[in-house]
């Protein structure tokens, strides 16, 4: 089941099913993508009808924030768990390396790659991690993408985490889906935080829906006009449809 929510549909599950589901699928080595999604990929949804027709023919659509649970509570009277990027990750390496699945990351810079190559073999000695592909900031030509995809599915990846940023990495999903035999997810910002090279905001923060201003503290010449639009237009949104409905 799904609800729409401003411009994307939110998968409703329980954390553990999004978990079941995404572990049967890489298992199967079925060719899907699954959207984290928080308030930064709804606003870009709203203002681009093509990213929210990628988004919204993901296989799954998780609610990454905590303003979007909340927000699917606020609207339609659900209590949503939210499905953080963040939690995921973690858990489904955990499953992975139980399970003997094999796993690729995508995307990022090749000091990132490098920390999570050295966190996962401490984390996960277990692990069967195939792949760590740090592919050009750029545009790839037709023979790099099938160098890539062919690259991919000779690994047997069963889960590939990309992280290329929103809306880049849901777009690559997007294009892979039926060219590469494996469970994609866009993690985005959660790999750099798993492996210690970003901080978590505390459980407090969470609770409240404040990583957004823990981000910001962080990155705040990076992140503010982005935080000040979305954030604004998120809630001017929500409001909007309340008194619509």
């Amino acid at each position: 089941m799904r609800k729409r929510l401003i411009s994307i549909d939110i998968s409703i599950k329980s954390y553990q099913d999004f978990i079941k589901d995404l572990t049967r699928y890489a298992e199967k080595k079925i060719s899907s993508y699954t959207c984290v999604a928080n308030v930064h990929m709804l606003v870009e949804a709203y203002k681009n009808k093509d990213f929210a027709a990628v988004v919204n023919n993901a296989d799954m659509v998780t609610p990454d924030g905590m303003p979007l649970a909340k927000a699917l509570n606020y609207l339609y009277h659900i209590k949503q768990d939210r499905v953080a990027g963040m939690d995921l990750l973690p858990d489904l390496l955990e499953l992975a390396e139980e399970k003997n699945i094999n796993v690729l990351f995508y995307g990022g810079t090749q000091l990132m790659l490098d920390e999570t190559s050295k966190f996962c073999k401490n984390k996960y000695p277990d692990l069967n991690l195939v792949g760590l592909i740090s592919p050009p900031f750029r545009d790839l030509n037709l023979e790099e993408e099938e160098d890539y995809i062919q690259l991919i599915n000779q690994s047997e990846a069963g889960f590939v985490f990309v992280a290329l940023g929103c809306p880049k990495q849901e777009k690559w999903m997007a294009s892979m889906r039926g060219r590469i035999n494996a469970c994609m997810i866009g993690i985005g910002g959660a790999l750099p935080v798993m492996v210690g090279m970003q901080k978590r905001a505390p459980k407090l923060m969470q609770r409240f829906s404040l990583e957004w201003l823990f981000r910001l503290s962080q990155e705040p010449r990076r992140l503010f006009k982005r935080y000040a639009y979305t954030n604004s237009l998120f809630i001017y949104l929500i409001v909007k449809e309340k008194f619509k409905r």
